[in-house]
């Protein structure tokens, strides 16, 4: 049974509900598929599923774009309502024809909703009833198909037998009159394979008393000799220590001791040198320019691909079509462009996934606009993808970092800031950035060495203390990282330390038990804030990444109301020139947003994402 449908404006005005339902739905399924769905791009899809405690919802919907309205079915998920969609397409229709931008109630509607419900509803139960009608006549045929199988089948034993028994030509001939055309082909194609047998044997036969065995035989002996001449001759005296020459160019300076290892001194401890948070400024702090060039650049091939359609009309028609508009934009309209533009983001590193949702939403918001005066497809259709991507990659909250960690200290507690990741992306290289970035603005910081299983992770994260001259907690390898989390942010509480910023093992999100350490350690210490480090070089790699690592530690987690990922750290930005389609397809598939930008090796090579400055090199 139907639950509720609705219909309101893309500004949110609700223009009319079906009274006659008049179910009260469970949770806010409607609003939970406008900020997830159809404000996340995702209006491509064919419906939405929502779970509620107690009801489960399937949600379908569909578009007027020229009148800017949108129409939403609500049913429960276990009925599977084969007339929903042929209601919304009747609906959008009737209600278009009434539909006034000034009037604002629409109670008349009531009685044309209940006819075109009855008529929707019956053309269901037609086409469930003709299904019907249709299976006896399909199982008719397979029991026939399987009779004549079986049929077949005991012609081939039979011929069989009698290829066994070396039956002679005319009692062959005799059977093939006797059971038809089917037992003849079937002896014709025994012949053919056994000929075909006996033809290899004769060609493989041949080949080998064609090749010489001997002249093997010489050439592997000759072989072996010289191997045990040449082996001969490579032997050094082992009492002969052999040392590489090093290689003396022309005009080269003196060689010097390549080591940048930290000296010792005479006591063994290391001598480090000190990075002192007033040597340079961190680039998240500094202003990014972009280069003021044209904006309206639009590469030849889609020119290319559109020039087969235009040397379809005529020069006078394309000519009054671009002054006049087209009347309502079709599928096949937006195809090519679409095209073009799906693989132009799939060339800057966009996941093909993340590409084909993104062309199908916006397929489905331009179907039905009409095209405006002196303006072409590309164009309209570049313009809702690039205010799409905007919508995307801005944050949907406060990012303020700063802010948030004044509020904690007012609250007389450490903010909290938990750095995952898969292995290898620099996850304790960037924590040290985002150290030292905090350093600059008078935040005091304690590292936590939280990576108790990697060899060596520990050694690294207090080389980085040492240099940033700031506190780090540890407690050495296999032991439990929650619990040191939980003792590192006890000893900052006592301390005094305004942000703890804990590291983590590197783990694959396939990796189950690691998987399970974390999502203890996040649930046990329940940080402010859960930040992902990802390199910027994946691709396709990125949404399995994010989506598993999320699922994960959902599935994984022992509350209710489990946490995930806040926010995302984009490591080596510097490497990747133009594709920076990682960073969309970390956003779309996660919903969290990019809050940090690593670009470089040194402490001050962070930066915030420059949201235009991603769209404009997307679609360049």
């Amino acid at each position: 049974m139907l639950e509720q449908l609705l219909i309101f404006t893309r500004g949110g005005l609700i223009l009319w509900t079906c009274k006659e339902l008049g179910n009260a739905l469970k949770g806010s399924p409607i609003d939970t598929l406008i900020r997830s769905c159809l404000l996340e791009e995702r209006s491509g899809a064919a419906s939405y599923n929502y779970d509620a405690p107690g009801a489960s919802y399937t949600l379908k919907w569909t578009f007027h774009n020229e009148l800017g309205l949108v129409f939403v079915a609500v049913y429960q998920r276990i009925l599977h309502l084969l007339y929903v969609d042929d209601l919304l397409a009747l609906v959008r229709r009737e209600f278009s024809e009434i539909y006034d931008p000034k009037r604002t109630v629409y109670n008349d509607f009531d009685e044309t909703f209940r006819q075109l419900r009855m008529e929707a509803e019956a053309r269901a139960e037609e086409l469930k009833k003709s299904k019907q009608m249709v299976k006896p006549v399909n199982n008719v045929k397979k029991q026939g198909q399987a009779q004549k199988v079986g049929f077949d089948k005991g012609n081939k034993k039979r011929d069989g037998n009698l290829a066994a028994d070396g039956g002679d030509d005319d009692k062959g001939k005799g059977r093939k009159l006797e059971n038809g055309h089917s037992n003849g082909n079937n002896f014709e194609i025994e012949e053919s394979r056994m000929t075909a047998v006996v033809n290899g044997k004769e060609n493989t036969s041949s080949n080998v008393s064609a090749f010489d065995v001997s002249k093997l035989q010489k050439r592997t002996k000759s072989g072996k000799k010289t191997d045990t001449v040449v082996n001969k001759g490579s032997m050094v005296d082992p009492k002969k220590k052999v040392t590489k020459k090093n290689r003396v160019w022309d005009d080269a300076p003196p060689e010097t001791k390549l080591d940048f290892t930290d000296p010792v001194e005479g006591n063994g401890n290391e001598k480090i040198e000190v990075v002192a948070a007033g040597q340079g400024e961190s680039m998240m702090d500094m202003e990014e320019v972009i280069s003021s060039d044209s904006e309206d650049e639009e590469d030849d091939d889609v020119q290319k691909d559109s020039k087969p359609e235009a040397k379809k009309k005529g020069w006078f028609s394309s000519m009054f079509q671009s002054i006049a508009g087209k009347a309502n934009l079709e599928k096949e309209d937006l195809e090519p462009a679409l095209k073009a533009l799906k693989d132009r983001l799939m060339t800057k590193n966009v996941a093909e996934e993340i590409a084909e949702k993104l062309c199908e939403s916006v397929a489905a918001s331009l179907e039905g606009k009409k095209l405006a005066s002196f303006t072409r497809v590309f164009s309209t259709v570049q313009a809702a993808m690039e205010e799409a991507l905007l919508r995307i990659l801005t944050p949907r909250r406060s990012i303020d970092i700063l802010r948030d960690v004044h509020a904690a200290k007012e609250q007389r507690k450490p903010y909290v800031v938990v750095f995952v990741g898969v292995n290898g992306v620099g996850k304790s290289t960037n924590l040290a950035k985002v150290a030292y970035w905090l350093l600059q603005h008078n935040v005091s910081v304690m590292m936590a060495a939280c990576d108790t299983f990697r060899s060596g992770a520990v050694e690294q994260l207090r080389t980085h203390a040492r240099r940033l001259q700031i506190p780090i907690f540890e407690k050495g390898y296999e032991k439990d990282p929650a619990i040191v989390a939980k003792e590192a942010i006890q000893e900052a509480t006592r301390n005094g330390s305004d942000v703890v910023l804990v590291d983590t093992a590197g783990r694959m999100q396939d990796n189950e038990p690691l998987m399970r350490a974390l999502s203890k350690l996040i649930y046990l210490n329940n940080p402010d804030l859960v930040l992902f480090v990802g390199e910027a070089l994946v691709g396709n790699d990125a949404v399995d990444q994010l989506s598993k690592f999320n699922q994960k530690l959902a599935d994984l987690s022992t509350s209710s109301n489990p946490r995930l990922i806040d926010g995302i750290l984009l490591t080596k930005f510097d490497t990747i020139d133009d594709k920076v389609g990682a960073a969309l397809s970390m956003v779309y598939i996660s919903g969290a947003p990019v809050m940090f930008v690593g670009c470089g090796q040194s402490y001050t090579d962070l930066k915030k994402l420059n949201v235009k400055s991603i769209v404009k090199t997307l679609l360049k």
